[in-house]
């Protein structure tokens, strides 16, 4: 896929390069299509080709596409692959995730959701790390939860892992420091969120995807650390950290 890119001289600052991974629905989605009409060069990646080939039809010559499982040991070098595609990075941003309600505590549904949620975040976090490395800088953002402030009992996994991406973005940020690199990280908390992640459930204070986008877009242009989507969710997050251990575990969260 062919970029065009202003000549030097001409007076215009050449369009900067993100590449989304898990772009096919939801918030990544929606990111895209705003990064691609704010004049943004994206790259895109997901494991549906049919459904990164609507985004092209979308928004025509916006996209480079890549079919890329978070989960395959492959994911590394296929996102070698779209950022040569693109032209390079400035921006990696990291939407893919899954998780259900499991009460029961079946263990196929908590191991699906960690090989995802931090096997996948690993091994992706880690791939656009060291690119940013090697390139001497550049912006790492992800998708995170505010259900990693507390551990909720009908989510286990989902829970855990999204404290373990808290926490594992925390020590990027510290290392990036230790070792003198200009990278940036952008942690982005949302609550409930309109996506195919909720089909079917029926949660409080829902949000709709393209509003969660749209703040996470201002986010990313203005390099905010940790970012809590919205105002009544940084409220509950407040509140909740307030709440001692032995009246959480207490509490019937559904």
């Amino acid at each position: 896929m062919d970029f065009i890119t202003p000549q030097n001289g001409a007076g215009i600052a050449p369009a900067k390069r993100i590449v989304i991974i898990g772009a096919t629905s939801g918030i990544g989605k929606e990111a895209a299509l705003l990064f691609a009409r704010k004049g943004w060069r994206v790259g895109v990646a997901g494991r549906r080709k049919d459904l990164l080939r609507q985004l092209e039809e979308a928004v025509p010559h916006a996209f480079a596409t890549q079919v890329l499982d978070v989960t395959a040991p492959d994911a590394p070098d296929r996102l070698s692959h779209l950022i040569r595609k693109l032209g390079g990075m400035d921006v990696f941003l990291l939407c893919a995730g899954i998780g259900t309600q499991n009460p029961s505590l079946q263990p196929e549904p908590e191991l699906r959701t960690a090989t995802t949620n931090v096997e996948g975040f690993i091994r992706m976090t880690t791939a656009a790390f060291n690119y940013f490395k090697a390139q001497g800088g550049g912006h790492l953002a992800a998708i995170t939860s505010i259900a990693g402030t507390k551990g909720l009992g009908i989510a286990p996994a989902y829970s855990a892992t999204k404290r373990f991406q808290n926490t594992y973005l925390d020590a990027l940020a510290q290392l990036a420091r230790m070792q003198r690199l200009p990278i940036r990280f952008t942690d982005i908390r949302p609550g409930f969120v309109d996506t195919d992640l909720l089909k079917g459930r029926h949660y409080p204070m829902t949000m709709p995807a393209d509003r969660v986008a749209r703040r996470l877009v201002r986010a990313i242009e203005r390099k905010e650390r940790v970012v809590t989507i919205d105002l009544r969710y940084r409220l509950l997050v407040f509140f909740w950290r307030l709440i001692p251990r032995w009246l959480w575990e207490r509490l019937p969260v559904k």
